[in-house]
């Protein structure tokens, strides 16, 4: 999704809301989306976060209050948008923000559901700590009962 598909619907108007950290973008076919910071920069199209290929994901954590502190045009397709965490090298396509925007509730509930099977949260703070109700500095699972020093099978460190 690196370019505008033909068929996409191009945008009308792109609003930052800093208060409530949410981008609104409405779009020429009527839709409109509200896609929040977070869920804008856990999914950003980046090398950095998507990796060069399938299975080089990287799962971002800690960004509940990220915030957008710059949206800059890119040609006639996309914008680049600047995170308060320095992250500023994704270029969200008018496809790709039209496709988060459709599908925004599933993709949101599959990052939910990584967070927890990696025993992380969503807050910088909150990092490492408890897996289920387990203390995760002290159980591990998953890996065979191979004791790593804190790295058990559910990726909590």
């Amino acid at each position: 999704m690196a370019g505008l598909t033909p068929n996409t619907p191009n945008p009308t108007e792109i609003k930052l809301h800093q208060t409530s950290r949410v981008m609104e973008i409405a779009f020429d076919n009527g839709s409109a989306f509200r896609l929040p910071y977070e869920f804008l920069r856990v999914y950003s199209p980046s090398a950095e976060v998507r990796g060069h290929g399938p299975g080089q994901e990287t799962l971002q954590l800690g960004k509940k209050d990220v915030e957008v502190v710059d949206l800059q045009p890119v040609g006639q397709y996309a914008v680049k948008l600047v995170f308060s965490d320095g992250h500023d090298t994704g270029i969200y396509s008018w496809d790709l923000l039209y496709d988060m925007g459709m599908h925004q509730d599933a993709m949101w509930m599959d990052y939910l559901g990584r967070v927890k099977s990696n025993c992380a949260s969503r807050t910088a703070a909150a990092q490492g700590g408890m897996c289920g109700g387990i203390d995760t500095d002290d159980h591990h699972h998953g890996g065979g009962g191979s004791h790593g020093g804190g790295h058990g099978g559910c990726g909590c460190h």
